[in-house]
């Protein structure tokens, strides 16, 4: 099933398959494209669930439905944004089923790279800043589904694509999607600062996965990868520079003060702006993939 776009006319040349499009940043992901944003002249290939709003290239029910057809379009590479953030350890454990999905797909239709979008919260704690090959000791219910994923996909993805383990990407984040409700309350903690993370914007996160696809038709990526921008953000700075406003509350003991990625694999594979990861940078992209705080004219 094809979609009908207005902005760019079909020219047979098709992008990357982005499965999972529907949520928070496959539609981020959309209005990039949309605003004529997006990294790549090929239009990415979007997947919904079902048939609502604008009809997607392909309809499949991942978790519930058989394999759908084969697309009349080659995409260039599969990327796996569905997943479920969520609910309970039952309702988590569908990011697994989902995966082995998407694979089950690449396979038969011979795609590939497979890019499978998993999430810091796999790491935990730590004060020193997070590498692919360090302890994984996840706190949530989110971050113990995904780690679980990515336990069961990784001995079929060999070879064949890459787990990302995915920053705060700004716009999807908790305090900006806060701030596109109301005022924010914000964790400071005891030495007066608030939450220290690996951001990533949407447009960055857009250019660094078409670039692992293309990167991958060389040489075969490292089964698993840290996505983020260079360096780390207080949130207090990212909501600052967004024009948030905020109210400090005393973080509680359950709330980690820092959760900052080694990105040196990603560096290697991929030129990354040392711009990227200013809250200024941020914000502007976040904008620019619709995001907007609720006090926005």
């Amino acid at each position: 099933m094809q979609a009908d776009d207005d902005k760019v006319p079909d020219d047979g040349m098709a992008g990357a398959l982005i499965l999972g499009a529907s949520g928070r940043i496959g539609r981020a992901f959309r209005a990039l494209w949309d605003g004529g944003l997006w990294p790549d002249v090929a239009r990415p290939l979007w997947h919904g669930r079902a048939a609502q709003g604008r009809l997607p290239d392909l309809v499949w029910d991942m978790a519930n439905a058989p394999l759908p057809p084969p697309l009349t379009r080659r995409p260039q590479g599969v990327i796996v944004l569905a997943g479920v953030t969520r609910g309970d350890a039952a309702a988590q454990a569908a990011n697994t089923a989902l995966a082995r999905a998407a694979l089950a797909l690449a396979r038969r239709d011979g795609l590939g790279p497979v890019l499978i979008c998993s999430t810091a919260a796999v790491y935990g704690a730590g004060a020193q800043d997070h590498v692919e090959t360090g302890p994984t000791l996840p706190i949530s219910a989110y971050g113990r589904a995904k780690l679980a994923m990515e336990q069961a996909v990784l001995p079929d993805l060999a070879g064949q694509g890459a787990v990302l383990r995915i920053g705060n990407v700004a716009g999807a984040d908790a305090p900006l999607l806060a701030a596109a409700q109301g005022r924010v309350r914000l964790d400071r903690f005891g030495d007066g600062r608030s939450p220290l993370r690996s951001y990533v914007g949407p447009l960055t996160l857009a250019q660094v996965m078409l670039a692992l696809i293309a990167r991958h038709a060389a040489t075969p990526l490292p089964p698993v990868l840290n996505i983020a921008a260079p360096g780390a953000v207080a949130m207090a700075d990212l909501l600052a520079a967004a024009g948030c406003g905020w109210d400090w509350v005393p973080a509680p003991a359950t709330a980690l003060p820092r959760q900052v990625l080694d990105t040196a694999r990603l560096s290697a594979l991929v030129a990354l702006d040392p711009a990227a990861g200013t809250p200024a940078t941020l914000a502007a992209q976040a904008r620019a993939a619709g995001w907007r705080p609720v006090a926005a004219p």
